[in-house]
């Protein structure tokens, strides 16, 4: 019987070379004692046999004696192995050894995947890579002086020098240790170095950051996904001791069940998109007074609650154009592609108004472009949004913010386009095939009114009627556009 005194419970180097030394010699696995003495050697260590090319398919055990012909393992095992030793079953060298000793001598070992050996070593295997992961992901730091954060860890197994390189990679900038009753390590800004392991009475008290932490998660813990099973497998309860938010899990979830009756009964929030809130930097008109600026009008429209429409689409859509526009041409509603990009008619309808306007030599940027109702209504077909004509109360809930459009742009005349919008400006139902192409002095304010077609109607016309709908619609703009028809 050979007796063999590893340097530390996680002496890779030392195992490799006593393992190369045993095989080299022909002595079995039943004749050697794998032995570990109390000191643990210092710096980081190699993989098992790291000096060889892991990605080929083997991998040689070099260093023999002189004489003696190399042996070959295949290359997993080199993985394998570096991950087993790091392992606190005391086994785990004589079983390595052993696994070695018979893929040298028994080839076919290496196409048994259910060879005993191989699954206990595989099982060590997996148990350290959970408990690396875990180090990983609940090392908490706290601050100690000035520019030094120490974490205190209960790692399962031997992983601190193997799992050191990671945390000197994450925290490169800053001055850190984590202390474990296994074994330390320190990182110093230019190396790591490593201790015997420490007691709990070393590790920091809770700081001033670490309850502000606490009430940041107190405030995002959200009751209604609580899951304790699943967070209990995620997190295992042995590791709360040393979780700074542990402490609050049993409050909060006692108290899940009554916060969660509470958000049910509790009304709903209207969602808000990103461009809301970006416009919202201006506030809207104090209430009583009407909006001064286009700016204010646009705040005030993305939070209009007055109809249910606001709430279901993206963002409200103001007109867009000069201030002191001659011509203001209202269409019916934003689309799908204008509620997405926060602009009036830039969309299919959009794309043959401006077709129309280039032909007349009218260019965009001179008329001012608004509509009727400013959100997007629509009803879902699987995941695309189709347009759904506004009723007659939701129009009448918009019809103030296009008032005060009115008024903030002050055009000389308002051009109709489809029946939405010409309902909108004369108070009334009006048949815009009956009196499209004609000048209407009905509105208080003086402003005439000229009634045409909206573009997406000559979008829905069969091909064959299109081309004549479309000259007939070219006419009834430039017709608007002559201020002596007015």
């Amino acid at each position: 019987m050979q007796a063999v005194l590893l340097a530390g419970p996680a002496d890779v180097d030392g195992f490799r070379r006593e393992a190369r030394r045993l095989l080299q010699a022909q002595v079995p696995p039943v004749a050697v004692r794998w032995q570990v003495a109390g000191a643990t050697p210092t710096g980081e260590t190699a993989g098992l046999w790291a000096d060889e090319a892991e990605s080929a398919a083997t991998s040689s055990l070099d260093a023999a004696p002189a004489g003696a012909s190399a042996v070959r393992v295949p290359a997993a095992f080199v993985e394998l192995c570096g991950q087993v030793l790091l392992h606190s079953d005391p086994g785990r060298f004589a079983l390595m050894y052993r696994l070695l000793w018979r893929l040298v001598h028994e080839p076919a070992l290496r196409h048994d995947p259910l060879d005993p050996d191989r699954l206990q070593a595989a099982e060590l295997a997996a148990a350290v890579r959970r408990d690396i992961h875990k180090m990983r992901a609940f090392v908490r730091f706290r601050p100690v002086g000035d520019d030094r954060h120490v974490a205190w860890f209960e790692p399962d197994h031997h992983i601190v020098e193997a799992n050191a390189p990671f945390f000197m990679r994450r925290f490169a900038q800053m001055r850190w240790a984590i202390l474990t009753p296994r074994r330390c390590v320190e990182w110093d800004g230019n190396a790591l170095h490593f201790q015997p392991g420490a007691d709990r009475s070393s590790a920091p008290q809770v700081d001033a950051g670490e309850r502000l932490w606490l009430t940041y998660y107190e405030h995002i813990f959200n009751p209604a996904r609580l899951k304790i099973a699943m967070m209990e497998r995620e997190m295992p309860r042995r590791y709360w001791p040393n979780l700074p938010e542990a402490a609050l899990i049993a409050p909060l979830a006692a108290a899940a069940a009554a916060r969660t009756g509470q958000m049910i009964e509790a009304p709903a929030t209207p969602p808000r998109s990103v461009r809301a809130i970006q416009l919202h930097r201006v506030a809207p008109a104090p209430a009583g007074r009407p909006p001064a600026t286009l700016d204010e009008l646009r705040a005030a429209t993305n939070a209009c609650n007055a109809c249910p429409i606001g709430a279901l689409a993206t963002q409200a859509v103001c007109g867009e154009g000069p201030a002191g526009a001659s011509h203001m041409l209202v269409g019916e509603q934003p689309g799908d592609q204008e509620d997405l990009a926060g602009r009036p008619f830039v969309g299919p309808a959009g794309q043959l108004l401006d077709r129309a306007l280039a032909e007349l030599g009218w260019p965009r940027d001179e008329v001012y472009l608004a509509n009727a109702v400013k959100h997007f209504k629509y009803e879902l077909r699987g995941k695309r949004r189709l347009h759904k004509t506004a009723g007659q109360r939701e129009a009448q809930a918009c019809a103030q913010w296009l008032t005060h459009e009115i008024e903030l742009v002050q055009p000389r005349v308002l051009v109709a386009l489809g029946a939405t919008a010409a309902r909108t400006l004369l108070g009334r139902q009006v048949a815009v095939t009956r009196e499209r192409g004609r000048w209407l002095h009905e509105r208080a304010d003086g402003r005439p009114v000229f009634v045409t077609w909206h573009p997406s109607a000559l979008l829905r016309l069969p091909d064959g009627e299109r081309q004549a709908a479309y000259g007939a619609w070219l006419d009834d703009l430039a017709a608007c556009r002559s201020a002596e028809t007015v």
